[in-house]
This record gives C-alpha cells, structure tokens and sequence, in this order.
C-alpha cells in the first residue's frame, strides 16, 4: 500500500510503499480518507515526543478519519505501530472507533479532532467550566487555540480572554468569541497586571495552555501568591503544549498562598476510554455549533514537499482517494 513513511528523524516522511496491514484480534482495516499534520504528528515522526516509537521505519500519524470494510464512516486513533494514518489502510482497535457524524466532512473532522480533544476533555473533566466562569485561552492564535474559544463559548464560559504574539491574528479572535484580547508582545509586569484585573473582575477558573515558557510564567505569577486577587476558590490551570519553551520556574509559594492548581492533559495523563468519550462528545458539538475549522487540503502524494505547509492557525491534511 502506499502511505507516507518516516524513514529517517531529520526529514519529513516519505511517500512510498509499506506493508499491508493485518488486523489482530480486536482490530479492524479502516481504508484511510483524510490524517492531519498536528504539532504531535510532527514531534512523533521526529521522534522527539515521549510517546513516540523510535523503531524506523514507520508511517506517521495518529489519528484520521476512514471507512470500514461495512462502509461505516468512523474517526479513529492511535494505530498499532509501525502503521500510522497517513496510509491507505490501517489497522484501528475495534474499541477505539467513533461515528463521524454525517454533517461532518472527513477533512474538516480530521483536522479538528486534536485540537478539539484538546480542550474538550479538560473543560468537561477535570477542570470542568460551569457556565458563567470564565477561561484564559494562552496561545490562543494556532489552530487549537482558536477551537478552545469556540469550545469555552459553546460550553457557557462568560467571558474567553485570549493571549497571543501575533497582535494581527490576535484582533481577529473577537470574530470566533474571545471578548479580551491580551498581546504577549506588551512587557512582563503590564501583562501580569492585566490578567490580574480580569480574574478580579472576571472570575477567572480556567486556564488553558498551550504555550508553556515566559507566557505561562508569567499567568502563574499573576494568579497564584500573595499579590493574586482573593476570593477566587479553585484555578485550574491545564497545561497542554510547550511552544514557547520546555521549562518555567514556579515558587512553590505560589500554589500554597492561592487557589492555583496545576493540571495536565495529554497522552498518559487520560485514559483512553476518557480520549474516547472526548473526542465523540467533540465531535457531536462540532457538528450542532458548526465551529470554524480551516483546512488546507493535499493529496497524500505531496506529503513530503507539503509536511510543514501547516500555519499558525490552519491545518494540513492529506486526503487518500
């Protein structure tokens, strides 16, 4: 079959030949449709991310949308390596299969299942959002953090306060449902003070990172220790992705004087029957609120030239006729 293959960790996959695959018990086939480029596709095929297999060669992706030999169309994730989504077939767990809800496009469903799960899972578990509390979306210009607003929104939260470097892509985030626009760019101190004011006025009880780094650094000076606003009861503060750096320092003084708590979400740290539930009850509110999902289509042919067209704010998908 063909599928794009990861040869090497310097380079992006290939397109080429790889071994069909034979289901074990518990699997079926899925005839592959459309796979997205996410930020963990491309840290896995690097071999850079913790639940990657480092055995080569290997097709990437992990997760897609597809048709089983009964012709259900489904949403499926996490393929028995060496196989991956980005290949004609695939060997799903049976387990593991969700229902793409019809007004879906295979596209659009491949490109916003990560993002959406993303902030799906926290918002609805853990670090649940009752309506009328409010949720600081950090990094909130790429492609999941957009989802996030539309998400929190589409939950009841009362107020969606969106960080971001790019002040241009910032300004925009109005139009999906941030209410205040927070520019990383402005110094360290104005912007603690700033995020200070909104969880004094806005009661802040969420916060959803995708950044880590300075940014993150600078939320959990904001809200937790002896200058944190008083009164709030719990913060749940979700770390989810590092793109602006690995690392932060965090005082432990900062957790014992507030409310502040830190979360992670993300492989290992839910299970996948949680994962499960999440993405389906995701991809139900994706179909009844019609969120914006951009897309930028490819045929699976172009996955090398294509493998890092992916922006800020839209996704690369590859489509297999």
């Amino acid at each position: 079959m063909k599928a794009a293959v990861v040869r090497a960790f310097d380079r992006p996959p290939s397109y080429g030949d790889f071994e069909e695959p034979t289901p074990k018990t518990g699997e079926t086939v899925v005839s592959v449709t459309a796979a997205a480029v996410t930020p963990l596709v491309i840290s896995r095929a690097s071999g850079a991310h913790y639940s990657a297999d480092a055995r080569l060669p290997f097709v990437a992706g992990v997760d897609g949308v597809g048709k089983t030999s009964d012709g259900r169309r489904v949403y499926f994730t996490f393929p028995r390596p060496p196989f991956g989504s980005m290949a004609e077939h695939v060997p799903a767990p049976v387990a593991l299969l969700i229902p793409v809800p019809d007004e879906l496009d295979d596209a659009s469903v491949a490109a916003a299942a990560v993002s959406g799960m993303s902030c799906w899972i926290p918002l609805t578990g853990r670090a649940r959002v009752p309506p009328g509390e409010s949720v600081l979306v950090n990094g909130a210009t790429g492609a999941a953090g957009q989802m996030a607003i539309q998400v929190a929104k589409h939950l009841g939260a009362g107020k969606v306060i969106a960080t971001g470097r790019n002040e241009a892509k910032l300004r925009n985030l109005s139009e999906l449902g941030a209410d205040v626009l927070l520019p990383l760019g402005q110094p360290t101190d104005q912007l603690r003070e700033a995020i200070r004011k909104e969880a004094r006025e806005s009661s802040i009880g969420v916060v959803l990172d995708y950044l880590w780094g300075p940014s993150a650094e600078a939320i959990l000076d904001a809200l937790g220790g002896p200058n944190a606003p008083r009164g709030a009861a719990r913060i749940r503060f979700v770390q989810i992705g590092t793109l602006a750096g690995p690392t932060v320092s965090l005082p432990g003084m900062k957790l014992r004087s507030s409310g502040l708590e830190i979360l992670g979400t993300g492989i290992g740290s839910v299970t996948n029957q949680e994962i499960l539930m999440g993405i389906e009850g995701f991809l139900k509110a994706l179909a009844a609120a019609k969120f914006r999902v951009p897309v930028d289509v490819h045929p699976l042919s172009e996955v090398e030239r294509s493998w890092r067209a992916s922006t800020e704010d839209k996704r690369v998908v590859f489509t297999i006729p």
